[in-house]
């Protein structure tokens, strides 16, 4: 007998694997139904009840689900233990329990049976069910946990079965109607087995003689569920609607119309990738509409907090000085202030430590009434992320009674506890959790009401309003606002879809299939008239925003910088420090330290010296922040000591002498006339900035240290906030709105590269072309327009671009800041919230880098400089080469080799001074002293750059130097005249017109930061204090408007200094060391193959070798090996870890491996595996290795091991037996010797597969590259790069010659049958993907093979215009020609022509070339072009006599051959003529072609081919071909 049930229930449990027990966990049973068959399926009985809710009540979440009211379930509803007194009648006349996903209803009737301590032999029953991973591969659906298929609905499972779906009718009834359909039928076919229905074999046969055909239905006709619930509420509502007279309290709908609204429910960009509404766009909105407050309450965090309270203290001081003016007219002011509330809608779970479970908690929204009230937000925000993150950051109860002092609370949205019980449980425990609520807060708990027109929440907001009235809890009406705008409705929704990745197509709703969105369009910042009509029938909701305001007080986040208390020695104590907290001690132990370093610095200290020294020292006195500076040189002394690199400073920090003398920074402040009030203004009492530069591999032991010394609760990193960008806001929008991705390609490329400051979208929408023209580029103002164009389109990509717009610029994602690292007094969150990041153990502060310092914190930056790393490399491998241990500090200033390289622009992987703009101005300056190299790093940069050709003109005496006033020389005759630095400015104010040091930084920041009110007052001040020193006016005025255009771009000599230093010792170790600086170049950039690659062409270029990896030479990183060669880094091979090169190198020190018998014995092979060897033999490791090649390593003998294997497994059982002998009890080694393996005879690879191996294991060809072959026929034919196709704008038009190796193909077949090919041709510096189709595919097709070497001629096209739209597709290429590289040269070459130097030639060198071409005699011309060429200035004129010809046959020796006379005896001679031709640029510039007289051979043939043209290139005779 089986019984098949269902229940229907009050909701779903919180935990679905608590036991029965737990009934506050297991829902209400509120209808059963169940049949009753027996073994053949033949229907006993049927049953149906719903069951009358005793002290509870049905949720509407659960009622909109199944139709059955609280109402319906009194009136037609039984006694509980009634119901389940039949239940257990009906079950013990089965044997079986049978339902769809039946242990939920096992559950919940074991739960009722447990409430009621009635017994029952449910538990104990054997169970069927219909929903298995047995049904669900029946069917087959995608989409189930764990790639598995996905379990099977009712409706499912019905219409596979029947090939009919099941209206899923949720009435306990029709289900119980369809399992049993479902399970009988399964029975019939067999699916269930005998074992599982305890039956004997011939069950089936016998159940099948009595079904014979499909199970039918038992034709039970449930009722509507829904539609008895809605008569019975009408019916009641009648009757209470005629028995209750309406009134409205006239007194309070007056006063609603007073009274002014406050929005409390707002959620900005911080809630990340959930609302559209910025900081500013908040405090703005709230300002039009005149409200006296605003709130923020951003999900879980608080970074928004400081930029909400400082830009309405800002909009504050902006409404007293509007109001001062009124007031000042006689007007009436009617600006209104505006209190900021800092609030947090928090997720509180029952316990947040629980991470066994999924929790994420009620949506519970707190305000802060005061700083406290700020600073416990803060507390909770800590620790929902540093504790409680598990899916989302939460909090629990006990969290919120800690914490709960000065905080206001509002019940929250439909996700609050109070309304989630409601929808989902019943509403005594939604009073009970309202009662808790109340108890924790008093009268400030309000009872939140939202009215944005959905039927949920209109059926909470009567029980919320009953419950209020009856606990006497005060209501307030909100806006759940996540968008400013109704028409920002659609863009915010996009937004939810680029967070949960999904496409905007995809339905709203729960479940599979379904995504999370919004109901509806009514989220928005509403105006107070309009939240006013929604509550004008509860006025008082609105009335009591006002009580919540009166409880606000306004407080400002900013503070002084607060800093960690520095141990400073005993004897350095102030007893009144302890009494007034002063800094006295600090002050004078910070004035000991700098004095015993000024003495280490320049031995006698001069009265310049004191005198600046002082100056600095009562500077930082009178700022307070002698801390500071012990802070950082406690640090900056630990890292030296742990033998980390510092950098010699960085920025403005770099002009103090303090510094310098507490080695914080490296350079001399006065001997390169750097300022200290450039860092740090006399005038002005805040905290100086010091940054630092640490070796990137030593940064993070530095930052250890810090932790130690202060404690890692005191240490935190700095949140940064990742923004959508133009382009990224485009590209996810277009994905969200499934524009194809072509056409969100093209338009995202219409976006300029660098957008023009302060420009967007929106603004390129709004502004006139006219405008929009001036800030760009021609090329990039077409594109504008053309986007422009495309946003005005009625079409998907135009409606993308509008929603765009209001996307661009949210907040997308967090980060760590790169370098910044905050350090507290105490426990970090006394000061600010803070969370945690994926990669960091440390906290994250959740205040960005903009705002911390404000917020009274000590930021310090911890920069990882590369370059100091490879400059410590170089080091290092220079002593273990040479022996030689260098300072870098030590350097000289005046090294020849240096400036040389410099002069000759081989920057190449030198800092700050390497990319292409720099090399042609250091060949055009050729500097002399380390003061060029300071000004020209300070000149390269946006905006100076257009005095570099003046500077180098006059620094090579091209120009004249000019100066305005005589006085400006002095100042300005380190860089002939023109003003370069800050700091220039700042010394010429101070000399022309008295200006103090503190105005000379007051001056110096207003230009540029272009503050024009500051500007405007000091102008008159400088014009007339300068006037009456005796300058001339009209000058001044020229001076102070050089200084305002130049002054915005002007770079701070302080750090110029600095990085110029940095650079020069990278030139010097360049210069002199290139092998060991180069290897130190490579090692840095190991984790990036083009890099890898292009300092490769640079070794190649400075003729230094770079060998492949060697087991004998190498180590982890880049080497350099006895013969001057680079060595490659072990560790560049993938799959060869740290642990393996330890073992290799530290095993070598014993002595190098013989062979690879001797390697495996000695290595540690746990270390070191099979992987990493072989890794290593395919990047040629093992190549030492006389005796073996690579192939042989990988030959297997028909035995499926490979002789490598053999090898390591030989070296395995020698150390086991190595290992077996020493523990041996009489120590004696074995006598058994194990035979090394033999080495299998077997054919090398080819060039081509060892490159290939190569490139499989470091990224990149390293014994040279299968293109090396052809070098003569890309040199010759092929005029363009693979990297051209990167942008064909440029190429529309023209045709491009590229060749390269074919590294991969594909054969595709089109949607209409038509075949085509997509491949990647793969040259010497790049690839590049193409496709090719229709005529082209078929009479290339042959060519596209792997690994073969083809030469393309390829068209570059404009795409197809659309007629209708005008707008052009992507440009087109054509295939004009596909050939074998190697037939190239052949089929290509058609003319030789030689240049010859009529000083090569002599009897000698006509022999030699005479010997060469007979060598090749074919049937191509050949043409002399005979040069005179010499250094010469313009004036100077020469001629090329008509005995040239002459000269030549003179030089010829009578014995030579008939050939070799032949060559020259028929050369005619033709008009003079210049030669284009640039072998060798830099020659063209020094040496000039004076005469050139091309003579062609009439008899002379050759044949162009490879060696004949490296025999030429052997003779230096330089050539052209065609």
């Amino acid at each position: 007998m089986y019984i098949i049930f269902d229940t229907e229930t009050t909701g779903l449990p919180k935990r679905w694997d608590a036991p029965i027990t737990d009934v506050n966990n297991w829902p209400r049973c509120i209808q059963i139904a169940w049949q009753l068959h027996d073994e053949m399926g033949n229907l006993i009985e049927h049953q149906d009840y719903l069951v009358k809710p005793n002290g509870f009540n049905i949720p509407y979440d659960a009622e909109r689900i199944h139709g059955i009211s609280t109402e319906l379930a009194e009136e037609k509803g039984f006694p509980l233990d009634v119901v389940l007194e039949k239940f257990n009648a009906a079950l013990s006349k089965a044997k079986f329990v049978v339902g769809q996903n039946v242990n939920f209803d096992l559950n919940i009737m074991g739960c009722e049976f447990h409430r009621t301590a009635m017994a029952s032999p449910l538990s104990t029953m054997a169970v069927l069910d219909t929903c298995t991973e047995v049904t669900a591969g029946l069917l087959k659906l995608p989409g189930g946990r764990g790639g598995r298929f996905k379990l099977p609905t009712l409706t499912e499972l019905h219409q596979y079965l029947f090939g009919q779906p099941f209206g899923e009718a949720h009435n306990a009834v029709a289900d119980v109607e369809a399992t049993t359909r479902c399970f009988l039928e399964l029975v019939r076919r067999q699916i269930f087995t005998k074992e599982q229905l305890q039956v004997t074999a011939d069950y089936f046969n016998n159940f099948l003689r009595f079904n014979p055909s499909e199970i039918k239905l038992v034709g039970l006709k449930p009722i509507n569920l829904k539609k008895a619930s809605d008569a019975i509420r009408a019916r009641l509502a009648k009757s209470q609607t005629s028995s209750t007279v309406v009134s409205k309290d006239l007194e309070k709908l007056e006063a609603l119309q007073e009274a002014s609204f406050v929005h409390l429910h707002n959620h900005t960009q911080f809630s990340v990738l959930q609302s559209t509404i910025s900081v500013p766009a908040l405090v703005a909105a709230a300002a039009k509409f005149k409200m006296p407050a605003v709130a923020m309450t951003d999900h879980a965090n608080l970074m928004g907090a400081f930029h909400f309270v400082r830009d309405i203290l800002n909009y504050n001081k902006t409404v007293e000085s509007k109001n001062k003016v009124s007031i000042e007219n006689g007007e009436e002011p009617v600006a209104i202030e505006m209190k900021p509330i800092v609030g947090c809608e928090f997720f509180v779970c029952e316990d947040h430590l629980d991470k066994s479970r999924k929790d994420n908690g009620y949506q519970v929204v707190f305000l802060a009434k005061n700083k406290n009230g700020y600073h416990n937000l803060a507390k909770m925000s800590s620790i929902a992320f540093t504790q409680g993150f598990y899916y989302v950051p939460r909090i629990d109860k006990k969290v919120i009674e800690q914490y709960k002092e000065d905080l206001i609370v509002l019940t929250g949205n439909l996700y609050g506890e109070v309304p989630s019980k409601l929808l989902n449980m019943g509403e005594s425990q939604a009073e009970e959790a309202l009662l808790w609520w109340k108890d924790t807060f008093e009268d400030d708990l309000y009872v939140e009401i939202m009215r944005h027109h959905q039927e949920d929440e209109n059926r909470v907001n009567e029980t919320l309003m009953s419950l209020a009235e009856s606990h006497d809890i005060k209501l307030v009406a909100t806006n759940n606002t996540y968008y400013l705008e109704k028409e920002n409705a659609n863009a915010h929704d996009i937004l939810l879809c680029v967070r949960d990745g999904e496409k905007q197509a995809t339905p709203i709703g729960r479940g599979r299939g379904y995504r999370f969105g919004l109901p509806n369009q009514e989220y928005y910042f509403k105006s107070p008239d309009q939240m006013k009509e929604l509550f004008q029938d509860i006025p008082e909701a609105i009335l009591n925003l006002t009580e919540i305001v009166n409880k606000i007080e306004i407080y400002s986040l900013a503070r002084e910088v607060l800093l960690p208390k520095f141990d400073i020695p005993e004897e350095f104590n102030v007893a009144e420090d302890a009494i007034d907290g002063g800094v006295r001690g600090e002050n004078k132990y910070l004035e000991f330290l700098t004095y015993q370093g000024a003495e280490r610095r320049y031995g006698i200290i001069t009265d310049e010296i004191r005198e600046r020294i002082d100056f600095e020292l009562l500077t930082i006195r009178n700022s307070g922040y002698p801390g500071y500076f012990l802070i950082v040189q406690d640090f900056i002394a630990a890292a030296r000591n742990m033998d980390v690199s510092v950098g010699p400073g960085r920025g403005s920090a770099a002009g103090s002498v303090v510094a310098y003398c507490l080695k914080i920074t490296n350079i001399d402040p006065l001997k390169y006339n750097l300022l200290f009030e450039r860092f740090l203004n006399p005038d002005r009492v805040s905290l100086p900035d010091i940054d630092i530069d640490f070796d990137d591999e030593g940064r993070s032991k530095v930052m250890d240290y810090v932790i130690e010394k202060y404690g890692s609760k005191q240490v935190a990193q700095i949140i940064t906030y990742g923004r959508m960008a133009t382009k990224s806001a485009i590209r996810d929008t277009s994905r969200v709105l499934d524009l194809p991705l072509f056409e969100a390609d093209k338009i995202a490329k219409l976006i300029p590269g660098m957008m023009p400051s302060k420009w967007s979208l929106a603004r390129f929408f709004k502004e006139d072309v006219l405008a929009i023209k001036k800030v760009m580029r021609p090329e990039e103002f077409e594109r504008i327009v053309e986007l422009i164009a495309v946003a005005n389109e009625d079409s998907l990509g135009g409606e993308m671009l509008m929603q765009a717009q209001v996307l661009e610029g949210n907040l997308r994602n967090t980060g760590i800041h790169a370098c910044g690292v905050i350090i507290t007094p105490s426990d970090i969150t006394n000061f600010v919230p803070v969370s945690t990041a994926k990669d960091s153990n440390l906290y994250v502060t959740q205040f960005d880098n903009s705002v911390v310092e404000s917020a009274g914190l000590l930021k310090m930056d911890f920069l990882g400089l590369k370059t100091l790393t490879l400059i410590k490399d170089s080091v290092k491998l220079i002593k273990y080469r040479t022996g030689v241990t260098l300072n870098p500090d030590d350097f000289p200033i005046d090294d020849l080799k240096t400036y040389e390289l410099f002069q000759r622009g081989e920057t190449v992987g030198i800092f700050q001074y390497e990319s292409p703009g720099m090399q042609k101005y250091m060949k055009e300056l050729k500097p002399t002293t380390f003061d060029d190299l300071i000004a020209m790093n300070a000149l390269y940069r946006p905006g100076p750059i257009a005095y570099i050709p003046s500077f180098i003109k006059r620094k090579n005496g091209e120009e004249e130097i000019l100066y305005d006033l005589d006085a400006c020389e002095e100042l300005l005759k380190e860089t002939y005249g023109i003003t370069v630095y800050q700091e220039q400015v700042m010394l010429l104010s101070q000399k022309l017109a008295d200006f103090s040091k503190g105005d000379a930084d007051v001056l110096r920041k207003a230009m540029g930061k272009k503050q024009r009110d500051v500007l405007d007052k000091m102008k008159p001040k400088f014009i007339n204090q300068a006037a009456e020193k005796g300058h001339s006016k009209e000058k001044l005025e020229k001076i102070w408007k050089d200084w305002e255009a130049f002054a915005e771009y002007a770079f701070n000599k302080s750090h110029s200094t600095c990085y110029a230093w940095i650079a020069y010792q990278t030139a010097y170790l360049k210069a002199n060391y290139p092998e060991e600086y180069m290897a130190a170049v490579l090692s840095n950039n190991m984790n990036d193959i083009k890099q890898v690659t292009f300092f490769m062409q640079e070794c190649k270029r400075m003729g230094l070798d770079v060998l492949a990896p060697d087991v004998n030479e190498s180590i982890y990183k880049f080497t350099v090996n006895e013969n001057n060669a680079i060595r490659f880094g072990m560790g560049a091979v993938k799959g060869v870890g740290m642990g393996a090169v330890e073992t290799i190198v530290k095993t070598r020190q014993a002595g190098k491996y013989k062979s690879v018998f001797d390697l495996t014995k000695r290595v540690d092979l746990r270390a070191a595996n099979k992987k990493a060897f072989e890794n290593l033999v395919l990047a040629g490791g093992f190549d030492s290795f006389a005796d073996t090649h690579r192939a042989q390593y990988f030959h297997n003998e028909g035995d499926g091991i490979t002789f490598l294997e053999k090898a390591v497994k030989y070296g395995a059982k020698f150390q086991e037996n190595e290992n077996s002998a020493q523990v041996s009890l009489f120590g004696e080694s074995s006598d058994v010797q194990i035979p090394e393996p033999v080495v299998p005879p077997c054919e090398e690879w080819s060039a081509m597969e060892k490159l290939a191996r190569e490139k499989e294991v470091v990224g990149i060809y390293i014994s040279g590259h299968p293109l090396d072959d052809f070098r003569y026929e890309i040199k010759h034919f092929c005029k363009d790069k693979l990297s051209s196709f990167s942008d064909l704008t440029p190429h529309v038009g023209k045709s491009l010659q590229v060749a390269g190796v074919v590294s991969a193909v594909q054969y595709l077949t089109s949607k209409n049958g038509k075949d085509w090919a997509k491949f990647t041709v793969e040259g010497f510096d790049d690839s590049q993907d193409f496709s090719i189709f229709g005529e082209e595919y078929l009479k290339f097709r042959h060519f596209l093979v792997a690994k073969n070497f083809i030469f393309c001629k390829i068209n570059v096209k404009p795409g197809w215009t659309n007629k209708e739209t005008g707008k052009s597709s992507e440009t087109r290429v054509s295939f004009t020609e596909i050939c074998q590289l190697q037939d190239l040269l052949e089929s290509q070459a058609k003319k030789l022509t030689l240049n010859l130097n009529i000083e090569q030639i002599n009897s000698t060198f006509i022999h030699d070339l005479g010997a060469i071409l007979q060598a090749f005699r074919g049937d191509l011309p050949v043409s002399f072009d005979v040069m005179e060429l010499q250094q010469i200035t313009p004036e100077e004129k020469f001629t090329v006599t008509a005995v040239v010809p002459e000269l030549i046959a003179a030089t010829m020796d009578d014995e030579n051959d008939d050939d070799e006379a032949l060559i020259f005896e028929d050369i005619i001679e033709e008009d003079e003529a210049e030669l284009a031709f640039a072998e060798n640029i830099e020659a063209v510039e020094t040496v000039k072609i004076v005469t050139s007289l091309p003579m062609p051979s009439r008899f002379l043939k050759v044949k162009i081919c490879e060696p004949l043209l490296a025999a030429l290139e052997k003779e230096d005779i330089k050539y052209k071909l065609n």
